[in-house]
């Protein structure tokens, strides 16, 4: 099965709820390039590889790139986001739940982005479904623990392979280099860093762009009284309209995150960059493949973490990353707390 966009708009209009959860699902898709996926690019600005106009238009460009062209090649991760919850039930509590999930993600992401916080968007959006499926089905029934387990498997992914990798490039860089003139390794460098960073935002939107496809796809079942989203293929327009908000959301910017990923948590030079996202980019390669929803923040920055253990403990700016983390170990209960709250106020209001 499959939908032409004629079709989608005409639902759209017919349906006054599904237009308004489509909307928000967007507003959830440009505040997630507006305050995610400027840690792709917070390395290539810290090292002075790129000035920051240039490196947005860049992440805006590989961004788009990615949702499009990873989702043609594989969408397993959104089927994964798709089966990990259960909204089927009366339609208008459906649709309401989905709201809720969704308002509960722009808030949660919103305020992080006023404090500076780069908190994973993916995982907020995660957790913001669970909470409205849990609540819309009065119990765990509303999500299905095989698919969710795999957020649990990229979580340690992420983080293993993404320090490793940033710790054995870095490591690997600096031996190779250490007798090399810099006035030819600084250059060198600095183009490498600037590739790694595209190869960064492209991954973003791999893996940001699929999970908001998933809700759009969740949305388009419900109004449909689709069970299942088996053999259901993604239309290039669907790919293509996330991609464009996604790019937009990225082009507003984000400084204040660029700042905290890239200068506050340690000082990087272009080698250092680009073994970063270069292990990185890598993390995000494989748990896409295997189908497993990762936050890029998180790989991100355990991936500079890596590259700062590599030229010494101290590099690092321990402080920083303590405030992150707790940052992240309060996403999953507090959005999903709030989604979970919010879907019962929203189906007492519109359903």
């Amino acid at each position: 099965m499959t939908m032409l966009l004629m079709d989608f708009v005409n639902q759209l209009t017919s349906n006054p709820v599904f237009f308004i959860t489509i909307v928000l699902t967007l507003g959830v898709l440009l505040v997630n390039g507006w305050t995610d996926a400027p840690n792709a690019i917070a390395t290539c600005v810290a090292s002075r590889s790129l000035p920051v106009r240039q490196a947005v238009l860049m992440a805006a460009s590989f961004d788009f790139l990615g949702v499009f062209v990873m989702t043609l090649i594989n969408s397993s991760v959104a089927q994964t986001i798709y089966k990990m919850v259960d909204f089927q039930g009366d339609l208008d509590a459906s649709l309401a739940a989905m709201c809720a999930a969704m308002v509960a993600v722009i808030v949660w992401a919103s305020m992080a982005a006023r404090l500076g916080i780069p908190t994973s968007e993916g995982h907020a959006l995660i957790a913001g479904i669970s909470g409205a499926a849990i609540a819309l089905q009065n119990g765990l029934s509303g999500i299905n623990g095989d698919e969710w387990v795999k957020v649990i498997y990229g979580l340690f992914l992420s983080v293993l392979v993404g320090f490793t990798a940033g710790w054995i490039l870095a490591k690997t860089a600096q031996n190779l280099f250490r007798q090399v003139d810099r006035r030819w390794a600084g250059p060198f460098f600095i183009k490498a860093q600037v590739m790694a960073s595209a190869g960064m935002a492209f991954m973003h939107g791999a893996q940001d762009g699929q999970k908001l496809i998933a809700v759009v796809i969740l949305g388009i079942m419900l109004v449909n009284r689709v069970d299942s989203a088996v053999g259901f293929q993604i239309p290039v327009w669907l790919m293509a309209l996330c991609g464009l908000v996604m790019a937009a959301g990225t082009a507003m910017g984000g400084r204040r995150i660029i700042k905290t990923v890239g200068m506050d948590m340690i000082k990087l030079e272009p080698y250092q960059g680009f073994a970063a996202d270069a292990g990185a980019v890598s993390s995000l390669l494989l748990s896409s493949m295997l189908g497993w929803p990762v936050s890029t923040t998180h790989t991100k920055t355990t991936a500079i973490m890596g590259v700062g253990v590599a030229r010494r403990f101290s590099e690092v700016k321990w402080r920083v990353v303590r405030d992150m983390a707790y940052a992240w170990l309060l996403t999953f209960p507090g959005c999903g707390l709030v989604g979970y709250g919010m879907t019962f106020l929203f189906i007492r209001l519109f359903a």
